[in-house]
Parts: structure tokens; sequence; C-alpha cells
């Protein structure tokens, strides 16, 4: 049975880069509420600046907007950076570590992501835009809760 939501913040920017440390911050704010310690709200920062930073990147030639949705529920984060842009047209391929159509830029986005998350989903279609989903839960949850994400006690399905 999934855990329902008991909290959420919604945000809509432009796509800027001024706007990459907005969303960043104001999802550390909302995690602060949970019981997620320092470095793990550092490792969340870093999760949705790379989401953001990929959607301001990639996802428009011109102008264009960024939605980042933050929810908390069984003292976990989901987090959901979505843009209405070009899409990307293999995800597989994108989520590839050094894999970037930017020439000079390191191609580990996806893979920070991957690394600082307990989960993660990326949908995608070509001129319609990226879904970008992730969830976090306090190392401390983990350890109670053998079935929340990133757990790796028995029994899990990390």
């Amino acid at each position: 049975m999934e855990t329902p939501v008991q909290d959420s913040m919604l945000l809509l920017v432009p796509a800027l880069t001024q706007n990459v440390g907005l969303c960043r911050v104001a999802v550390a704010a909302f995690a602060s509420r949970l019981d997620f310690s320092v470095p793990e709200i550092e490792e969340l920062k870093v999760a949705v600046s790379e989401a953001v930073t990929n959607a301001v990147l990639h996802a428009y030639d011109g102008p264009g907007m960024v939605q980042v949705r933050a929810e908390s529920s069984g003292g976990c984060i989901h987090v959901e950076v979505k843009d209405w842009g070009k899409g990307i047209p293999d995800v597989e391929k994108a989520r590839m570590a050094s894999y970037t159509t930017i020439p000079g830029r390191m191609g580990l986005g996806f893979v920070f992501l991957e690394s600082l998350t307990d989960s993660l989903t990326v949908i995608s279609e070509p001129s319609k835009g990226t879904t970008v989903r992730f969830s976090k839960c306090p190392s401390a949850r983990r350890e109670e809760r053998p079935d929340a994400p990133g757990s790796s006690r028995p029994g899990s399905l990390a």
C-alpha cells in the first residue's frame, strides 16, 4: 500500500541558469522538515541541480519553463522535474556515463542523479518534453523500513 502524500510544493520557473539555485534551495528547504541529515540534504541539492540543469541546457532552443514538484510521504521526499521541450530521443543512451549533446560538458547528470537518490525514472518523448522523477529517504528511515526505496536490508527490493 502506498503512503499518502503528506505535504507538497510546486515551483514553475523560466528555464534559465539563474533559476537552478532557486529550485535547489526551495527543495532543500522543503526536505529540511523531514529527518534528513545535513549530508543527505546536500546530496538532494546536487540531485535537484542536475535535473533542473539538464532541463535548462537541453530542453529548449529558446524560452521555456521548468516545473519542480516535491512531495513528502512516509518520511521520504519525491521530486519531479518537468519540461515541455525537445525531449530525449534515446533515454537509455542519455543515462550512460559521459553521454552529452553539448561539447565541453561532462555528461554525468543522470549518473549523479542515480548515485545520489534511491530511485530514478526518466520519461521523455521527442518534441513533448521530459519528466525526471526521483525519491530519497533519510538513511534512518531506510533502516526502519526494509521496503523503503534504497533500503539494503534483507527483503528489500533495492
